[in-house]
């Protein structure tokens, strides 16, 4: 039996090319977050050397997705991402030989850093249009869960690659690594042979922003889940880089027993990732939003602070929960958000989740100062609550199924206008 004959059927040369190649910008990107944050150290920028680095990187990135969109529906999706891909590794190109040559100017790695920003905000919304293009209702759910295990994979391998390789090689070292992968993910987004979709080019921009706006705000379940991320992504941000090492540092004295929960967390999804290949909830977006509650226990654990195994535990359990509601997250809009409107419709979601994290992340430190970490994780963990639960004052977020049937994944010419979706009757199975 040949091993294409193994293959699922929707493991088909473009979605096995796809997911290869994010596999390896996954493990590349990962290593390189903490090989630019000790070139910084090294550099002598100090801590709020790598914060500046990492928003040059940040701000880009929402200050361009929604040009990502428009592009994405506009052109040839791969090409899209291959144009990324090489500007992103001219950019951690000359990232690692200015670190390796012993370049110490903080501001030329913020420009650096930017580029690659700019162009993770052309690829995200591509990435997910294609993604979604190319498979059936029947074959996506265990399509998208087996790509957000390869997604969890390569970023748990990553980390743990590029600390040691950081330590062993160099921070420059790993950077021209990553550079290389992205180099060889473009190469193989070459060998992809995907249609143009979308709108004609003859539209302006700002029209199809327009229509982009449109499709994103008539779908109450949509923006909604949207504006409670833009909170949820900054307290989880801000709990990630701020609160657990702080905490760490304070009540262990040491930085691994945050090593070890943030393992876990990645664990955790990958755990998540592997069970929704198997199985797919009846009611998409009310078991992914459940999924979230575990974000609560998480910083009540940090604000104790409970000993380290149990809050390993918790982000164990927290890593399953987040990834059931990527999972479901993906397979709603891949099947409610008509395919001409997809990239433009994620860039929206992409900016509206991410929109707050810079500001909580930079207002983590002064309010743990004010009012204490403790106080300031409690409110976290409170909020969190609050806003999982409220988000289910929305019908379609509790009633939505996933029946795949919604909207045809074919594009739709001439486009329509967008009216809201109504939500699907729950009776049967079928989920950044």
């Amino acid at each position: 039996m040949s091993s294409q004959s193994r293959l699922p059927r929707w493991a088909g040369r473009t979605y096995l090319l796809q997911t290869s190649a994010v596999f390896i910008t996954g493990l590349g990107n990962s290593g390189a977050l903490i090989a630019s944050a000790f070139a910084v150290l090294e550099a002598g920028g100090g801590s709020t050397g790598v914060g500046l680095v990492a928003a040059a990187r940040t701000l880009p990135l929402v200050v361009f997705l929604l040009v990502g969109g428009v592009i994405a529906d506009r052109f040839p999706r791969h090409h899209v991402m291959v144009a990324a891909n090489a500007a992103n590794a001219l950019s951690q190109g000359a990232f690692a030989v200015f670190v390796l040559t012993g370049g110490s100017d903080v501001w030329v790695m913020m420009v650096l850093a930017g580029i690659g920003g700019s162009a993770h905000a052309l690829y995200l919304p591509a990435a997910q249009g294609l993604l979604f293009s190319t498979l059936d209702a029947e074959d996506a759910g265990p399509a998208l869960a087996a790509y957000r295990v390869a997604v969890s994979s390569s970023h748990i391998g990553g980390a743990a690659l590029g600390g040691v390789l950081t330590t062993a090689l160099g921070p420059g070292a790993v950077l021209a690594l990553d550079a290389g992968g992205f180099v060889l993910a473009a190469l193989l987004r070459v060998f992809m042979r995907i249609p143009a979709m979308g709108p004609g080019e003859d539209e302006s921009m700002l029209r199809q922003l327009h229509d982009g706006w449109r499709a994103f705000v008539a779908r109450r379940w949509l923006w909604g889940i949207v504006l409670q991320f833009a909170l949820l992504n900054g307290m989880m941000v801000a709990g990630e880089t701020v609160f657990g090492p702080v905490v760490s540092e304070d009540h262990w004295g040491a930085a691994w027993p945050w090593g070890v929960a943030m393992s876990a967390l990645g664990a955790g999804t990958l755990l998540g990732g592997l069970v929704l290949v198997r199985y797919r909830p009846r009611r998409l977006l009310n078991a992914g939003n459940w999924g979230l509650l575990p974000l609560a226990p998480t910083f009540v654990a940090l604000a104790i602070p409970a000993p380290w195994p149990i809050l390993a535990l918790s982000m164990f359990v927290c890593g399953v929960g987040m990834e059931v509601f990527s999972v479901c997250w993906m397979l709603t809009l891949r099947q409610e958000i008509p395919a001409e409107y997809v990239a433009r419709v994620s860039a929206y979601d992409w900016l509206g989740s991410m929109a707050l994290a810079p500001a909580c992340t930079a207002l983590a430190g002064p309010a743990g100062n004010t009012f204490g970490n403790a106080g300031v994780l409690w409110v976290f963990a409170g909020a969190c609550v609050v806003l999982i639960l409220g988000v289910f004052a929305i019908p379609e977020v509790r009633a939505l199924s996933g029946t795949g049937s919604v909207h045809p994944v074919e594009p739709a010419h001439p486009v329509e206008p967008v009216e809201p979706a109504e939500p699907a009757k729950a009776e049967t199975t079928g989920a950044t």
